[in-house]
């Protein structure tokens, strides 16, 4: 492995590591498929790709070529070299808007071609269900289709021009048909008419195999078309030129109600004889699953059924595109339909057809639902007759299976609950994708529609193609890439489809702090939650925030959790909670919980922070920042003793810089001034208002910080005809000792809260938090680290300010004219949600401006030791640019670590939601 390394930095591949934490973060992409590498590089320019292969072809290292990593075939896995091309060929080269097309490095994602092109009115035509983090050569070498290829095509349909670098290290450069040479393959495909013209090309999702019938003389000897959904098997894109198109100026939304899938599926030749854009299926248990992750908000009612379609239609007017809408619906012979034309219902509609892979995810008794027989396709006629014959193949072989898709294709796509948890796990996958093959094959479909066969289907092909049709396979293999160097394993001479299968996870033996309600008490079952979609790779989502400052695997949600299955594994990362590869991924995850509301799994990356950290020092001696800032409460009240002491002893340079050094702070952040009166004592000494009751709980910060946040939030209470209370003594969320893994700790602390607070909550008085993170903890942690009736009344009766607001009859100040930056703390979103936050300021007229981005500080993380840069990287992906561009804004952040951001780094002072209310 070092040689590898070391041979490819000699060639000037400057980015190259055989380090076990970055092949644990590679060892696996969205399939159930897991193969180690040997190495990874992230090449930083296409003749670095030509020295990582010259390098590769000396040593006899195979290589696969990785972009987002969201395969579910297994075909961005491998053994060799992986050359990760996300992070730096990651740009758009141009765009031309005359001849309408785009060229791009092979790592650029999707949506930022969107962007560029949408600046000249243009589109990227094929868009899958993952457009905001995979990337075009990714597209490429699966030739991806997505929802609207009725109307753009798939990718070989918009691919211009390539540079490819083949096995040998050939450079060619294909821009148009009949291109000169090639001599050996053409004969090889004159010899082959028969077998080429009857075999493939026989409807347009015939995804499987090589794409000969480009090679066909009535085709012109198309190699762009060949290369395109070679899974990287016959050559390395290195730049792609690709078609734009023109979007329709309107959009309208058929969403057409059936029984079920089947029935849905049988309406689908008179829904296409209408020319739709779009036509997707979606099965009920799919929506259900949604519910709760907040899509729901802004989604309309569906249309009574067990299953939809979502059939587009568009127009040069919104009048054409809703007419075609109620046509399709005419015809469409649905028990019930609806036809939407409001965006934001059609946008939420499509965000969970989108997040079908990841909603999925696990079944309706907890267990895990994989891919493997992910993407079927027949021929759209028969599509009805296939899903009944398949759901009569899941009960003989005793499975689950969630259907949707792109039925307009005749493109299915279905996760399965395989037992790979049992002894015979693997021989029950290998049985049912035998059997399904041949259902397939039957009907004249195709293993795969448009994901590849990869590792899941490379093994079926003689179910579907002639010997002679594999035969030709092989032969066109070794044209461009003869020593089976490029993504061995895949397509010729396959791989065995249950030979790299991911093990199923092991329970640990230590007891673990947190309760894993929803993974039946399993750390193992929770951390292979991930599924590998990617969506924490979004640039445009809150997670995740390290990965977006980092652009490093190692370092999003999904990385992280790689490395964790690992962990639990045993068998690349083997050291258990303390291992090495475990902190240092973990190291830079800020636990700001947007994971667990954006990541369609169900994947809290803080929670499991904190329960390696509390497995990792338990009985041991810790970091000093564990005893510093995680103890922060305690110092916070034993400075309330004498806060000018501890002021005037924090204002000294000298003895500043020794406290940050004690502390384990960076010496470039500001230290926080103490109260001189806490808002207890403010509130102590002022005589209680009638009205309806409700308990405002003083958190540490507002208590011992932010007095004037307690002393505003009464106002504005009292105000709205509420009588204020607060609990008799202080009472402390344990968030900083959640936060540094000290669990025992903060379970003994937030039982003594949560008995404060219940006597409240059991009378049906609500409990206002205003510390965005220490509510959070009531809502939410607090049920995993007690798990108790008393902690579920508590939770349930906890409200944010805004919550409680909207919920009465109160009329907030007016504030029209006002233009108002809003930065939601990430607990906030996340756990919170911040709807009621943000209806509240409609309401009172505010010009709003939201932030969707982590600050960068997340509490202790930030003031960190080794931590500052990329806290100040993360404030500059979205808060920091936000804050330049509305110099004269008022700024709104609940969050006691966002403030605090915004002061040190930008020199603005921010208000809470109190003080904006009662007046700033």
């Amino acid at each position: 492995m070092t040689d590898l390394v070391a041979a490819l930095r000699a060639a000037g591949v400057a980015e190259a590591s055989a380090a076990t934490v970055e092949r644990a973060a590679y060892a696996a992409d969205a399939s159930l498929y897991r193969v180690a590498p040997t190495a990874v590089a992230w090449p930083r320019h296409p003749d670095e790709v030509a020295a990582a292969l010259e390098v590769c072809r000396t040593l006899d290292v195979p290589v696969t070529c990785r972009g987002a990593g969201t395969s579910i075939a297994g075909n961005a896995v491998g053994a060799g070299l992986v050359l990760d091309f996300s992070r730096h060929l990651d740009r758009v080269l141009d765009v031309n808007p005359d001849e309408r097309v785009a060229t791009v490095l092979p790592g650029v994602v999707h949506a930022r071609l969107q962007r560029a092109a949408a600046a000249h009115g243009l589109r990227f035509g094929p868009d899958p269900s993952t457009h905001s983090r995979c990337t075009i050569g990714g597209m490429i070498g699966n030739n991806a289709c997505g929802s609207r290829a009725l109307a753009y095509g798939r990718t070989s349909d918009n691919v211009v021009g390539l540079d490819v670098l083949t096995g040998t290290g050939q450079r060619l450069r294909l821009d148009g048909p009949d291109p000169a040479g090639h001599e050996r393959l053409r004969g090889i495909v004159a010899g082959a008419l028969a077998t080429i013209r009857t075999e493939f090309g026989r409807f347009p999702r015939q995804g499987s195999g090589y794409a000969l019938e480009a090679l066909l003389p009535e085709n012109r000897f198309d190699l762009r078309r060949l290369f395109v959904g070679s899974e990287g098997t016959l050559g390395v894109v290195t730049a792609a030129t690709v078609r734009l198109v023109a979007d329709p100026p309107h959009r309208a939304l058929a969403v057409l109600g059936y029984p079920d899938m089947a029935t849905a599926a049988d309406a689908v030749p008179a829904i296409l004889a209408h020319r739709p854009t779009a036509c997707e299926g979606l099965d009920s248990r799919i929506v259900a699953a949604a519910l709760g992750t907040g899509v729901q908000a802004s989604m309309p009612p569906l249309p009574r059924g067990g299953g939809w379609l979502f059939v587009e239609t568009t127009g040069d007017t919104a009048a054409q595109a809703v007419d075609a809408a109620r046509r399709v619906v005419a015809d469409g012979a649905a028990a019930d339909s609806a036809v939407v034309t409001d965006p934001a219902h059609a946008a939420a509609l499509w965000r969970i057809r989108e997040d079908g892979a990841g909603l999925v995810g696990r079944g309706s008794a907890g267990l895990p639902m994989f891919p493997g027989w992910e993407d079927s396709a027949v021929p759209p006629a028969a599509l009805g007759a296939y899903l009944r014959e398949l759901e009569r193949l899941l009960g003989e072989h005793r499975l689950t299976g969630v259907p949707y898709g792109h039925f307009g294709d005749g493109c299915l796509h279905l996760r399965l609950d395989f037992p790979l948890h049992r002894p015979d796990g693997k021989a029950a996958l290998r049985a049912f994708l035998t059997d399904a093959a041949r259902l397939v094959a039957g009907f004249g479909g195709s293993l795969s529609g448009e994901h590849g066969d990869g590792r899941a289907r490379g093994e079926l092909l003689p179910l579907m193609y002639s010997a002679a049709a594999l035969d030709l396979f092989g032969q066109v293999k070794a044209v461009f890439d003869p020593d089976n160097r490029l993504n061995p394993g895949v397509l010729v001479r396959p791989r065995p489809l249950d030979a790299d299968i991911r093990p199923a996870p092991r329970p640990l033996p230590a007891p673990l702090a947190l309760a894993y309600r929803h993974d039946r008490g399993d750390f193992g079952t929770a951390v292979h939650r991930c599924t590998g979609i990617a969506r924490c790779r979004d640039p445009q989502g809150t997670m995740c925030p390290s990965f977006q400052a980092t652009r490093d695997e190692k370092h999003s949600t999904r990385g992280r959790a790689r490395i964790l299955q690992e962990m639990v594994d045993g068998s690349l990362v083997r050291e258990g909670w303390r291992s090495p590869e475990v902190h240092e991924a973990l190291d830079l995850c800020l636990s700001c919980k947007a994971c667990s509301s954006e990541c369609p799994t169900g994947v809290d990356m803080a929670a499991y922070k904190a329960e390696v950290l509390h497995q990792s020092y338990r009985w041991r001696l810790r970091p000093r920042g564990h005893y510093t800032l995680g103890w922060l409460p305690r110092w916070a009240r034993l400075a309330a003793l004498a806060p000018g002491l501890a002021n005037s002893a924090l204002a000294s340079p000298a003895l500043a810089r020794g406290a940050r050094w004690v502390a384990g702070v960076d010496q470039r952040r500001t230290l926080p001034t103490f109260a001189r009166n806490t808002f207890r004592s403010w509130f102590a000494g002022r005589e209680r208002r009638p009205g309806k009751p409700v308990l405002l709980w003083p958190d540490t910060f507002t208590d011992h910080f932010a007095p004037e946040i307690g002393i505003a939030a009464v106002g504005v209470l009292e105000d709205a005809g509420f009588a204020v209370s607060i609990p008799q003594r202080s009472a402390c969320c344990a968030l900083t000792w959640i936060s540094t893994g000290q669990l025992d700790a903060a379970r003994r602390i937030l039982r003594r809260t949560v008995e404060d607070l219940l006597p409240a909550a059991a009378a049906g008085v609500p409990i206002v938090g205003l510390e965005p993170s220490c509510t959070a903890v009531l809502r939410s942690d607090s049920l995993e680290l007690l798990d108790s009736p008393a902690a579920a009344s508590v939770a349930g009766a906890t409200r944010t300010l805004a919550e409680l607001l909207v919920a009465s009859d109160w009329r907030p100040p007016d504030l029209s004219g006002t233009k108002v930056l809003a930065q939601p703390h990430c607990h906030h979103a996340a756990v919170l949600r911040w709807d009621a936050d943000e209806e509240l300021l409609r309401k009172a007229g505010a010009d709003l401006v939201r932030v969707d981005g982590c600050c960068g500080l997340a509490g202790n993380f930030g003031v960190e030791r080794g931590h500052y840069e990329v806290s100040v990287a993360v404030a500059e992906t979205a808060l920091l640019p936000a804050a330049r561009a509305e110099p004269g804004a008022v700024v709104l952040a609940d969050g006691f670590s966002c403030r605090t951001q915004l002061a040190d780094l930008a020199d603005r002072r921010a208000l809470h939601l109190a003080e904006l209310l009662a007046g700033g």
